[in-house]
């Protein structure tokens, strides 16, 4: 097993997770999220966010609206849905099972 691939393979199948949490805070431009996933060592480039983003907004899970930037061209900012709310709510009680199942299979690290 090449254990940097095993890394991407999970942190790729948290991504939308993650974008749904972040977005659960406010309402955001697409840089913001990238910084956040990248302070958090989930390190993602525009060209995966972007086909992610237009996933769940065209699931239902996201909204945007344009807005005038004191700093280039408008930006696009990203909100949750109701559905969208729903859904990460669904998540992350699936995340917490499945973070307690894992937990109990790990072995403990030894000090």
């Amino acid at each position: 097993m090449k254990i940097e691939n095993a890394k991407a393979q999970m942190r790729k199948g948290v991504l939308e997770f993650c974008i749904l949490s972040i977005l659960s805070r406010g309402d955001a431009y697409a840089s913001d999220i990238i910084n956040e996933l990248k302070n958090s060592k989930l390190i993602v480039v525009e060209g995966t966010l972007y086909p992610l983003l237009t996933r769940q907004k065209n699931l239902g899970l996201l909204s945007y609206r344009w807005e005038e930037s004191q700093q280039g061209p408008p930006r696009k900012y990203y909100a949750l849905t109701d559905k969208g709310k729903e859904t990460l709510a669904e998540l992350n009680e699936s995340w917490n099972e499945l973070v307690e199942a894992v937990n109990s299979l790990k072995v403990p690290h030894e000090k």
